[in-house]
């Protein structure tokens, strides 16, 4: 699988003398009073005070490290010794003695301290886990779409076979004249946009004044099977802007793209632009990849026979299939395994428990599927071969796609931990878009550094405001001359949205644009039906 890998005689020889070192140091550290290890896996007291379990979990910990040391070790190319990174976190993470019920101490000491009450429950959690597809990560139990997430006041006001336009309600008497449309990634549902009222994106953007919007993706089946990224860009993102347009009898408009939802919105612009039409007055785009040079962790999935095995798979024209939601769900939690995997393994199967009630945790476990053509254009033109940054290379909807003609104001925000955009990638837009840009970074990772409402007053965000036009080579330049404020990103966001929004006019009073002939009204309560489809 790997060629060309080698290791160096004179490190391997290294590593081999301190590892024996570190043996060497735990056995002499064996024969001492008990000390908490350094991994919360292992931190609990019965862990601390088994010394057979506690050695175990210190030879397993020390072999990891040498383990994890000697593929850091692998002299070849970038990609491959990345893969080998990844392959053996995966066998160490698997391999932890917390995993397993026999050598778990903290998992033991519960049956013994329960009777065995705690097994019977984790035989129960399994077999519930295994009814829904996935291990759960919170109490699904607690939580209903449209109950007690997503539950901001509004209506469908238009639909057709790829997505739902939700209409929100106001919540001010004015408005800004300029409506707002917001795009999610169509590999999850909208409503982390909108999980609850006091940590609701949505929510904010009504409540500051806007006339909101928000693109539902339906949850595909086989019926629209054959969809292609043309059909997501024309009958979708396209749609939904002339639709707001239509309701509203607005101009132009302002859009938010979060995640691939910001790839979409994007190429949809660049789509229109070559149109010569340019509906959109302001473009803002959260944790974005346009230019799909450094895509993290997620490039080592990707090279051409990865892409030609999913096009076989999934992109036939006489038989094309979905790409399962489960499945990119699962491939996006192995990306942290002890975190978002064995964690979950540990905590309802060793220890009988049911997991804490969390309303992210229950929209990341809430999957969506994917037409395999979309997915399979996407993968090639974007991960595969970046093709999206290069101008006239790729052809969407008839035409050449430019970004170099999105020449509109944007503000770009990134997550300085973010392991699905690296904080480099959604800095790298900085170069591609021409118009006048506002970079920000906010302070942890993919989704919890976008949903962190002001109210909450936590992390921070950073801001650089010595640069006007041209933004410095690399995102480290930028964040060099850069400056930490405390709190939330969206109230800088909120200014600069007003910024573009234009005057202010009497809210509407009714969803749609009236009941006449060709108008649009309500069609069904928010948070609509598609966004309760449960992938299949």
């Amino acid at each position: 699988m790997f060629e060309n890998v080698k290791l160096d005689s004179s490190k391997l020889l290294e590593l081999q003398n301190q590892y024996l070192e570190d043996v060497g140091k735990l056995w002499q550290q064996s024969t001492q009073a008990a000390t908490q290890l350094p991994d919360k896996r292992f931190a609990g007291s019965a862990w601390t005070h088994n010394p057979a379990a506690q050695f175990a979990a210190a030879a397993y910990l020390l072999n990891a490290k040498a383990l994890q040391t000697m593929a850091d070790a692998v002299e070849a190319d970038e990609k491959t010794k990345a893969r080998i990174s990844f392959a053996v976190e995966q066998m160490n993470a698997a391999a932890s003695p917390s995993n397993f019920l026999a050598t778990n101490a903290e998992a033991l000491q519960k049956a013994v301290d329960t009777k065995g009450e705690s097994i019977g429950k984790g035989i129960q959690n399994l077999l519930q886990d295994m009814q829904r597809g996935h291990i759960s990560m919170t109490d699904e139990s607690v939580f209903a779409v449209g109950e007690n997430v997503a539950t901001t006041e509004g209506a469908v006001v238009f639909e057709n076979e790829l997505f739902q336009l939700i209409e929100y309600k106001p919540l001010t008497a004015k408005v800004y004249e300029r409506p707002f449309l917001l795009i999610p990634p169509c590999i999850n549902k909208f409503y982390i946009l909108d999980l609850q009222p006091e940590n609701s994106l949505v929510r904010y953007a009504v409540a500051q004044g806007h006339r909101t919007f928000v693109l539902s993706w339906r949850n595909p089946d086989m019926s629209v099977v054959d969809k292609t990224w043309d059909d997501y860009i024309e009958q979708a993102a396209i749609k939904a802007i002339a639709t707001v347009q239509q309701i509203t009898s607005a101009k132009q408009i302002n859009a938010l793209g979060f995640c691939v939802g910001g790839t979409i919105l994007s190429t949809a612009l660049a789509v229109l632009a070559a149109r010569k039409q340019k509906p959109v007055a302001s473009l803002t785009l959260l944790t974005t990849l346009l230019d799909f040079s450094d895509t993290g962790i997620l490039d080592i999935f990707i090279d051409e026979e990865a892409v030609k095995k999913r096009e076989a798979e999934l992109a036939k024209k006489d038989a094309p299939a979905l790409l399962k939601g489960q499945e990119l769900a699962s491939t996006f939690s192995f990306l942290r395994p002890n975190d978002l995997v064995w964690n979950y393994v540990v905590g309802n199967y060793l220890k009988g428990e049911t997991p804490p009630a969390f309303d992210l945790l229950y929209w990341n476990s809430d999957a969506t599927n994917l037409p395999g053509p979309m997915y399979c254009w996407y993968l090639r033109n974007t991960y595969h071969e970046n093709n999206l940054i290069k101008p006239g290379k790729a052809v969407v909807c008839g035409q050449k796609v430019d970004f170099g003609k999105l020449d509109l104001p944007t503000y770009i925000y990134g997550s300085r931990e973010d392991h699905i955009v690296p904080i480099t990638g959604a800095y790298a837009s900085t170069h591609v878009l021409p118009g006048k840009k506002r970079f920000v970074m906010g302070a942890s990772g993919h989704i919890a550094g976008v949903i962190n409402p002001p109210a909450k007053n936590k992390r921070s965000y950073w801001t650089n405001e010595k640069v006007k036009d041209k933004f410095p080579a690399t995102q480290a330049e930028w964040q060099a001359n850069s400056k930490e404020h405390p709190g939330s990103w969206w109230t800088d966001w909120s200014a600069w949205l007003a910024g573009n929004a234009g005057k202010q006019i009497a809210a509407p009073k009714t969803y749609g644009n009236g009941t006449g002939k060709g108008k649009l009204k309500a069609i069904e309560p928010a948070p609509g039906r598609y966004v309760k489809a449960k992938a299949v």
